[in-house]
């Protein structure tokens, strides 16, 4: 059963002087069991593919080592020459078919479907969190020298794991560890995105198509700090983020449209509070209470924030407001507060593109999946 009732959608609908209360009813699984009967594909003709796959892995050396040189310390070195041998294996068995099928990822979103209720955690749902965790790991990109993105997990390593944007998501890697525990087969990148597509579409959000093949980097691989937007900042700072991965200002609206989900903690951004009345649903409110609600800056010791002038219990950041005081921000928050499907769309394709940030196509077996839809 879809989070989006009727009679949740009433309750989101309140006006923001009536009592809400905003611990709502816990994230319920949408998509979760019954995925796609997938057969799996056709076994190698001959037992010459480990031998082949060994070929390609010992190439990928060699190839690595004349590019590289000796450069650096031979750790290094070695460490550069395993991540090259791993992408070029990970091509090599999505053209074998020799990866894991859809039917053994559809089980792994099926545990973490399970998993994200969490009594006493927030309002009740990891989805939230989750979803930061795969946003984030694949935030990291740069387009003009191709690195960060999702394709390694860097954020499994220090210093990034401490960078002050990823503050409390050690709360999500720790629990998507249970879930690896269970599926050590599966990529740290692959669960971490795939957690949040389950995130989004047990949240009542729209189906995200995504596809394995992003493999597990080292600590070389870490991304600098600052590639993450600040909520602090303005327009100006947004584009600088969003444009550095290739979006553009739809993307950026579409992609903010997340804030729909969960809230923002004194101990880890500083700032304090939910966006909306229904903090574990992903829907379009985010939108309509940016246009709809009068909004004020909040009167407190911390970071300076929004507050909603009737009840006080909502929050908006600068980035937030940034959205409605642009005028080719404004046009597509317009448009998603006034059409929920417009914005499900838009975000599905937007979100879809920024887990695969990073990744060389190489790697991936074929089209995107629509995992546990039916």
């Amino acid at each position: 059963m879809s989070l989006r009732t009727p009679m949740l959608r009433t309750a989101c609908a309140r006006r923001a002087g009536q009592s809400v209360n905003l611990r709502t009813q816990v994230v319920r699984r949408r998509f979760a069991s019954g995925g796609p009967e997938v057969n799996p594909p056709p076994p190698p003709r001959s037992s010459s593919v480990p031998y082949l796959l060994a070929g390609v892995g010992a190439a990928a050396l060699g190839a690595a080592y004349l590019f590289y040189g000796t450069d650096g310390s031979p750790r290094d070195t070695a460490k550069e020459l395993a991540s090259d041998a791993r992408g070029v294996a990970a091509a090599a068995e999505g053209k074998l078919g020799l990866r894991h099928s859809q039917k053994d990822y559809q089980k792994v979103y099926d545990r973490i479907a399970e998993t994200l209720e969490k009594e006493g955690y927030d309002d009740g749902s990891l989805a939230p969190v989750l979803i930061r965790l795969a946003w984030h790991s694949s935030g990291t990109y740069n387009k003009e020298d191709n690195t960060g993105g999702s394709n390694y997990a860097t954020m499994r390593f220090k210093p990034e794991s401490e960078h002050g944007a990823n503050n409390g998501l050690n709360i999500a890697r720790d629990h998507m560890q249970k879930i690896k525990d269970e599926f050590p087969w599966i990529s740290y990148g692959d669960l971490w995105t795939l957690g949040g597509v389950a995130a989004v579409q047990e949240s009542g959000g729209p189906t995200i198509p995504w596809r394995p093949g992003r493999i597990d980097g080292f600590e070389h691989h870490v991304t600098p700090d600052g590639r993450l937007p600040d909520a602090a900042q303005a327009q100006d700072h947004l584009r600088f983020i969003f444009y550095r991965m290739g979006f553009n200002d739809q993307e950026i609206v579409a992609l903010s449209g997340a804030h729909a989900m969960g809230r923002c903690h004194t101990d880890r951004s500083g700032f304090e509070g939910p966006w909306t009345f229904s903090p574990v649903t992903f829907s379009n409110q985010y939108f309509t209470l940016l246009e709809d609600e009068p909004w004020q800056w909040r009167k407190w010791k911390g970071p300076a924030q929004y507050e909603d002038k009737k009840t006080k219990t909502l929050m908006m950041l600068p980035t937030d407001m940034a959205l409605v005081k642009d005028k080719s921000f404004k046009k597509y928050v317009d448009v998603y507060a006034r059409d929920e499907d417009a914005f499900f769309k838009d975000f599905s394709k937007a979100f879809a593109k920024l887990l695969e940030l990073g990744v060389p196509t190489s790697q991936f077996a074929g089209e995107p999946w629509s995992m546990g839809s039916n």
